[in-house]
């Protein structure tokens, strides 16, 4: 397996800083806001924004949680292996807020459209946004974009785009592997 570096630990920092610019941009003060990010790597990304939003930004009220997507998956029962789900923290109230969905790397769009599934079960908010951190443009299944992106990436179909975390993987690090 061949793997090149994507983008370096400054290059994320950076990427993280703008994206979060880019949150408060569109958000002012999150009163009517939240973030929510997909398990279980989009709600590592989440934490590092929502960590940057309160440091940086001074946004203390802000609300982040984590969504499991796990039986929403229209491909669960595919496999032999027993799935495990990931755990689902949500301690406030997503009906009529402004929901940022936040997930690592964007590939079929299979992932959000379980993850817009599973919001329901916390009720109706007034708008769903995505943030991801790598968007592959052309592996799109379904007509999911993203609203707020990090990197595009052009990557095909056996190619696979790596994301490590440094409080997770020892390392902020994005690799493209190729099989």
């Amino acid at each position: 397996m061949h793997q090149k570096l994507l983008l370096s630990a400054k290059e994320i920092k950076i990427i993280l800083q703008r994206l979060a610019c880019q949150l408060v941009e569109n958000h002012k003060h999150f009163e009517n806001s939240v973030l929510i990010g997909i398990q279980p790597r989009g709600s590592l990304l989440c934490e590092r924004l929502h960590q940057i939003l309160i440091e940086d930004y001074q946004l203390q009220n802000i609300k982040a949680g984590k969504l499991d997507i796990t039986f929403y998956r229209d491909d669960f029962r595919r496999g032999d292996k027993v799935l495990k789900a990931n755990e689902t923290e949500i301690d406030f109230i997503i009906e009529n807020k402004r929901v940022i969905l936040v997930d690592d790397v964007l590939y079929t769009g299979r992932s959000i459209r379980s993850a817009l599934t599973a919001l329901q079960s916390f009720g109706r908010p007034s708008e769903v946004e995505l943030l991801t951190l790598i968007d592959r443009r052309f592996s799109r299944h379904l007509p999911i974009q993203p609203d707020y992106k990090g990197r595009q990436v052009d990557a095909i179909n056996d190619e696979y785009v790596k994301v490590n975390w440094q409080n997770k993987d020892g390392e902020d690090a994005i690799y493209l592997l190729n099989n």
